[in-house]
Order: C-alpha cells, then sequence, then structure tokens
C-alpha cells in the first residue's frame, strides 16, 4: 500500500521521488546494459504526449506477490467544464452526514467537520460529501443538505450557533431515528420512461454509465436499435411503444442501482410494479443479466403484438356496489360472463370500446391499447 500511495501522488505531482536507503546500485545488475537507473534525487516527471505509468511490485514473506500498473488520469476529469467534473466536485446538491454515540459528541463532529472545511478550502462540497459516507452511523445524527461549500458552511454555523433554529430548515435534518430503519427500493413500470431520461446522470457518474452500457449490449442483442440511442435522443412517440419503453425502464433501474450502491445506498427490500418486477428480480439476484434482458425484450415484442383494441377506460371515481356483494373501492378482479342480468348490465364488466367515456371518465393505457398488467392488479373503474 505504501508504494501504491507513492506512486499515486508522483502521479499527481509530476514528480519522479527518489529511492530511499540507496547508497550505491545493485553489483547484480548490469546498469550500463541499458538506460535503467535508480533515482537518487527528487526529478521532474516530464510530459510526453502520452500518460504517465508506473509499476508497482509487493513480494510478500508468504509468497504471495502482488504486482499492478498505476496510469495517468485523463486530464477531462479534473476539467471543470467537463459534467463528470462539475457532478463529482462541484455543483448540484450534496449531503454531510454526520453521527455521534451522544448529543456531545454529534456536536463535537459538527464542530471539528467545520473546522477541518474551513481550513482546507480547495475542497469542494462534493468531496466532503464522499468522504463522509460509509462511517459509522451512531444513534445521533445529522444531515445538512446544499449546493457549494459555502452554504454547507453557513448551515453548520447555525447548527453550532442555535440548533433549535437550524433544525427548523428543511434542508437541515437530526435526532435519533425512530426504531430499527430499512431501505426499500420500488421500481416502476411503464409510463415512467421519458426522452432524454439517464443522459444527465450517463455524462454525470461513472457507475451509472458503466452498469447502463452493460444492460445494453445485452439487451441490443434483442432489439432492432441501439437502446442508449433511443433513450437519449430518440422522440416520444419511440419511448411510447411497449418493446422500448420496458427495456429503457429496466436499463434505467439497473443503472441507478449501480449508481446508489457506489454511494453506499443498498436495499433490504425490493419490489417492482409491472417491468419492475424483473428490474427487482435482477438487483436481488433471482436472474442474471443475460436471462433478464433476454425475458425483458421478449416480455416487451408480445405485449406490443397484441392486437390494439383502442384505449382503455379510466376514471376518478370508484363505482360502489359495480357488482352483487361488492363494497365502494373495492377492486374486483374480471370474471367470464355471467348469465346473471345483473352482472351483464355491469358497465365494468364490458369489453373497451373506443366511444368516449362520460361522467368523470378518461380514455386512458396508453397510445398501445391493451393492457400490460394481470388481472388480479387491474381495478375496474367506472365509466
Amino acid at each position: 500500500m505504501g508504494g501504491v500511495i507513492k506512486v499515486v501522488e508522483a502521479l499527481r505531482h509530476a514528480t519522479l521521488p527518489p529511492t530511499l536507503h540507496v547508497d550505491e546500485p545493485s553489483p547484480l545488475v548490469d546498469w550500463a546494459a541499458g538506460n535503467v537507473r535508480l533515482l537518487t534525487q527528487e526529478m521532474p516527471w516530464p510530459e510526453t504526449g502520452r500518460p504517465r505509468r508506473a509499476g508497482v511490485s509487493a513480494f510478500g514473506v508468504s509468497g504471495t506477490n502482488a504486482h499492478v500498473v498505476l496510469e495517468q488520469a485523463p486530464d477531462e476529469l479534473t476539467d471543470p467544464a467537463n459534467p463528470v467534473a462539475a457532478a463529482r466536485d462541484g455543483g448540484g446538491t450534496t449531503t454531510w452526514l454526520l453521527s455521534g454515540a451522544t448529543p456531545g459528541g454529534l456536536r463535537g463532529q459538527v464542530d471539528r467537520l467545520h473546522g477541518y472545511v474551513t481550513r482546507h478550502p480547495e475542497l469542494s462540497a462534493s468531496r466532503i460529501a464522499r468522504a463522509l459516507t460509509g462511517r459509522t452511523a451512531h444513534r445521533y445524527r445529522l444531515a445538512v443538505t446544499g449546493g457549494d461549500r459555502d452554504e454547507m458552511l453557513a448551515r453548520l454555523d447555525a447548527v453550532r450557533s442555535d440548533p433549535a433554529a437550524a433544525y427548523s430548515d428543511p434542508a437541515v435534518a437530526a435526532g435519533p431515528p425512530a426504531g430499527a430503519v430499512t431501505t426499500a427500493f420500488l421500481f416502476p413500470g411503464q409510463g415512467a420512461q421519458r426522452p432524454g431520461t439517464g443522459a444527465g446522470l450517463y455524462a454525470a457518474f461513472p457507475a451509472f454509465a458503466a452498469a447502463f452500457d452493460e444492460v445494453c449490449a445485452e439487451l441490443d442483442q434483442h432489439l432492432d436499435r441501439s437502446l442508449r440511442e433511443l433513450m437519449f435522443t430518440a422522440g416520444d412517440d419511440l419511448l411510447r411503444q411497449t418493446r422500448y419503453a420496458q427495456p429503457a425502464l429496466f436499463a434505467l433501474g439497473v443503472a441507478l442501482t449501480a449508481q446508489l450502491d457506489e454511494w453506499g445506498v443498498t436495499p433490504d427490500h425490493m419490489i417492482g410494479h409491472s417491468i419492475g418486477e424483473l428490474t427487482a428480480a435482477h438487483v436481488a439476484g433471482v436472474l442474471d443479466l443475460p436471462d433478464a434482458c433476454r425475458l425483458v425484450a421478449a416480455r416487451g415484442a408480445l405485449l406490443q403484438a397484441l392486437p390494439r383494441v383502442g384505449p382503455w377506460p379510466r376514471s376518478r371515481r370508484m363505482r360502489p356496489n359495480c357488482c352483487p356483494g361488492s363494497r365502494a373501492g373495492r377492486t374486483r378482479s374480471p370474471s367470464p360472463p355471467s348469465t346473471d342480468p345483473r352482472r351483464r348490465s355491469c358497465p365494468a364488466r364490458s369489453p373497451p370500446s373506443p366511444r368516449p367515456w362520460r361522467n368523470g371518465a378518461s380514455a386512458g393505457g396508453g397510445s398501445e391499447g391493451f393492457p400490460c398488467h394481470t388481472r388480479s392488479t387491474r381495478p375496474w373503474w367506472r365509466p
């Protein structure tokens, strides 16, 4: 680890450090035969038009050897005009998380953080936030949300001087957790897709982009066009088609989960609606990526191939006592036609029709004109 840290700092400062504790080169090496020599003093590491690289080797006493080659990071990652740098090292909204075993311990954490940030003006708010994630979460907690470091420092000042007033600010949250806290992810179904969704995240966050590319590479094998181009550049007409909408939502959900995992946010529970069920199944490890993508693409294609029967009805009101034995607000599943005239006359049992709907109802269900859910999950509404 010491060698890795030494090389990282050498790459960062473009300086070659001297070799320590060397009086004279080893006589077992023919130093005159090549252009290799030991560094006995510090010297600049010049630009050559190629990334700087260095190797680090560790030879363990137990016989375990480790070797790694480190390479200089691209300049665009540190360019403030680059969206990746802007998202990671400034700009946007971020959160600083602090905790303590006691209220006094939490106040001490606030004081220390305020002092450290004040002494290091070169640190951006987002870099500080990343450093604070992953720490042990004690009982008494504080979350401060804001934009740049000046805004965050001002809120820390408020917490130090007048905690009661500071906690009335929606950007400041504090207090012990109310019992055991768990995290659940809910993956949405069709209808949540929008043109350009995820494009900003793709440009700003490498973890999101890597996971998104991996999913798109699998899904593109089953689609007739590039999913990434369709999501980021195509219009709404294509994304409204089920064969594209459902793969798009799956790819977005998987990539968002990967980015949250990068930030240390992992779910205790996962649920999904419609195509979101398959996203949850993959993230939970029930389906591997190739199988999940094959199933998602096949599901979207099969639903796309169903005959279009016109818009499906929806209403802002449920019909009370729609059928014998039903209650207001109760969801009933459809059943085969009945000989009971009361059941045959129930409008909710009628087949869908492209005619206008009255009494506060509106035609919905998207341009596809077919349902995408099982009978047990679709309520019947009053036309």
